[in-house]
């Protein structure tokens, strides 16, 4: 009908994916007319550098789904600390209560992340986000009529960690399937530490808040309300899914073989062996938070949030230094400072008799996890197959499993010892494991080619 009005476009003046086109002044039907130019050509509007993962619009979903879950999170993770010190009085059940959240990692996840590679992440994650909304929306019921303890507590906190177990590594994975660029992915990856920190900042401190005025349990509603969010902007998306591999009856041979990839790759053994102590003596500060705020400081609940929040502090600054990053050369320099600050900030909190050591030593601490974690999570996406992704993610998920047995053993020792002993022993290991990271990585041996042989002799 309007054929007669148009000219056939030009394929070679196809506009930017980062420009913002404009309808032209005919109307709907004038896109593309001669009479009317784009003025999208004139006007560019370009994402910046640190945002360019943006430019996929389900990361954008996902990305502000995800700001607001993970506030109502760290205000459900802050009030939970204070409320199992609050009815035990016990620096042992709050590493009890950390343990059994995050001991199904360490377990299950090795095993839960072939499942992965096997369906489609995007439905697999709306359905565990709904599992993890009834799980903290019981925890809220039970608070607010009174009716919670100690053991429910725990055994809640432990089919969430279940529920992690499988959410985990396809968050982790499908972070791939969310960006069209594949050069966005370590911009992406960043942002997301961002946003976990950004929330590390307001969750805890409204927490703190909350729990003053109302009390642990409306911290747990808002929680449950929040993941509305996420559940909205994974429905929203427009995935194309990854190939999947064939279905095949093998999860302990895909397993099996998803181990062996990374056990015979230095490039992945050594990043996910560091991920692995610093989850394990890395966040006993962290768990000791509210013991050091009431014992050490006379603190209440506002004192914890703030350590919270400081912590969320030094984390923002290192996620959007990682975020501004384009290429992961030099990366592994990063990794090892970090290492490093880990054990400076963890002893820094350990030998705190004002608060503005303490509040330095969380600061810096904040720093080194992100450093450390987000740069080995950058490194290992950046190496890995991508048909064994989630198995490798689900190793690196594994390794980061290992912090609910540091905050059981922090808890113990900080009950029997006092936590500024216990800290000063993690921050030990730290400086260890930082050390042995820090030495270059041993080339493999090749054995000499054997000598040629002589040339043959005419006649012979």
């Amino acid at each position: 009908m309007f054929r007669g009005h148009c000219k056939k476009e030009n394929p070679r003046a196809a506009k930017s994916p980062r420009e913002i086109p404009a309808l032209a002044s005919g109307g709907t039907g004038g896109v593309g007319c001669a009479r009317a130019p784009r003025p999208a050509a004139l006007f560019p509007v370009k994402t910046p550098a640190l945002l360019r993962s943006f430019n996929s619009r389900n990361y954008r979903l996902f990305f502000g789904g995800q700001a607001v879950m993970l506030t109502g999170l760290w205000m459900s993770i802050t009030a939970s600390m204070w409320l199992a010190f609050r009815l035990t009085g016990d620096a042992f059940h709050v590493g009890l209560l950390g343990f059994a959240s995050q001991i199904p990692l360490l377990v299950l996840t090795p095993f839960t992340s072939v499942v992965g590679d096997r369906v489609d992440r995007r439905k697999l994650l709306i359905g565990l986000q709904v599992f993890s909304l009834l799980q903290i929306g019981a925890l809220a019921v039970l608070t607010l009529t009174g009716r919670v303890n100690i053991g429910l507590m725990v055994a809640l906190a432990l089919l969430q960690g279940i529920i992690n177990a499988f959410e985990f590594p396809v968050r982790q994975s499908f972070v791939v399937e969310m960006v069209d660029d594949r050069a966005d992915l370590p911009n992406a990856l960043a942002l997301n530490a961002s946003v976990f920190n950004m929330t590390r900042l307001a969750g805890p401190a409204l927490a703190g808040v909350f729990i003053e005025l109302w009390g642990e349990g409306v911290c747990f509603a808002l929680n449950a309300a929040s993941y509305a969010a996420i559940i909205a902007s994974l429905r929203m998306m427009r995935v194309r899914p990854a190939p999947r591999p064939a279905a095949r009856a093998r999860p302990w041979a895909d397993f099996r073989e998803g181990v062996s990839h990374a056990a015979g790759e230095g490039r992945l053994r050594r990043p996910l062996l560091l991920v692995a102590v610093v989850a394990l003596a890395g966040f006993a500060a962290h768990t000791l938070a509210a013991v050091i705020a009431k014992d050490t400081f006379g603190g209440g609940a506002r004192l914890l949030g703030h350590f919270y929040s400081v912590v969320g502090a030094g984390a923002l600054l290192a996620a959007i230094f990682l975020g501004g990053r384009a290429t992961t050369r030099g990366l592994r320099g990063w990794i090892t400072t970090g290492a490093f600050l880990a054990a400076a900030g963890t002893l820094a909190v350990a030998l705190a008799r004002t608060l503005w050591l303490a509040f330095a030593g969380y600061f810096v601490t904040g720093i080194a996890v992100v450093l450390v974690l987000v740069g080995c999570n950058t490194l290992i996406q950046a190496r890995v197959e991508d048909d064994k992704r989630t198995r490798v993610m689900g190793l690196f998920v594994t390794a980061t499993g290992l912090a609910p047995v540091g905050q059981l053993l922090a808890g113990a020792m900080a009950s029997r010892w006092g936590p500024g002993w216990a800290l000063a022993l993690c921050a030990a290991t730290l400086l260890a494991a930082a050390l042995a990271f820090a030495r270059p990585r041993t080339p493999p041996t090749v054995a000499p080619a054997p000598p040629p042989d002589p040339p043959a002799l005419p006649g012979i």
